[in-house]
């Protein structure tokens, strides 16, 4: 038995008789990526907000590291080390990237949001700080203004500061949504780097993304869990490519 570090059991989501999510069983290796896939309303994002308490499951159960956390707060889950990445991301603009990167350092040491403390105690943070910056190739940009990167950019910035809660658990909400080829190449690197001694857990529209950097891949069609395996073995399912028989046939065979 792999080391499990999130597991659902038949977690279920209904609205007013629509059933978003359904008995969904997930299991999440330690030390793996984990891409979560599907088409238009397949239930993904109501999926990662029932997995950071955004949203109550109706049935089911939530286990982190063995421990049910079906009804614990969002709070308490990001404390456990379970980090969304625009949880904490929306990232100030007209902050430095090295002050953005500092602030999620300070929500870490619990000395959230006092802006008004002195800049001796926050300096102490700004060696921890780049190197998150050079852990995502944005060290030469430390003093740089946010608001003046590129969108690329902005989203490794992104991880830079979810990475300085020191999650156990990543999640990314369709990291490369929006971007260009070049980009998104880039960004899906950074992520295979960043999950060295990481486990990532994503949603990803982006199917030449999920290819090359994820090693289990669930797909999710109509809120219930259609497949599940290494991509390989996941793209040449018939029931998988039909799904998707709907947006292009080739998209599963590796296109972007």
């Amino acid at each position: 038995m792999a080391d499990i570090i999130l597991e659902t059991r038949e977690l279920t989501k209904e609205f007013k008789g629509f059933t978003a999510v359904s008995k969904v069983n997930l299991s999440v290796k330690r030390g793996s990526i984990h891409a979560l896939i599907g088409p238009n309303g397949a239930g993904k994002t109501t999926c990662f907000n029932l997995l950071t308490k955004f949203i109550e499951p109706t049935r089911g159960e939530i286990l982190f590291n063995g421990q049910d956390i079906t009804r614990e707060r969002p709070a308490q889950i990001a404390r456990r080390g379970v980090i969304r990445s625009f949880q904490i991301s929306a990232v100030f603009p007209h902050l430095t990237l090295l002050e953005n990167v500092r602030l999620g350092l300070q929500r870490q040491l619990g000395t959230s949001f006092h802006f008004w403390k002195s800049e001796k105690s926050l300096s102490q943070l700004n060696g921890r700080a780049r190197e998150l910056l050079a852990e995502v190739g944005l060290e030469d940009l430390a003093e740089e203004t946010t608001v003046n990167l590129p969108y690329g950019r902005k989203r490794a910035l992104e991880i830079a500061t979810t990475l300085a809660m020191e999650p156990e658990l990543m999640l990314l909400d369709e990291p490369t949504q929006g971007m260009g080829h070049e980009d998104v190449d880039r960004v899906a690197q950074l992520i295979k780097k960043v999950s060295k001694g990481r486990t990532i857990l994503m949603v990803e529209h982006n199917m030449g993304v999920v290819s090359t950097i994820a090693d289990t891949i669930t797909v999710l069609q109509r809120g219930a869990v259609l497949a599940e395996g290494p991509y390989a073995e996941v793209s040449r399912n018939p029931q998988v490519m039909e799904a998707y028989m709907g947006t292009t046939a080739g998209q599963l065979q590796g296109a972007h």
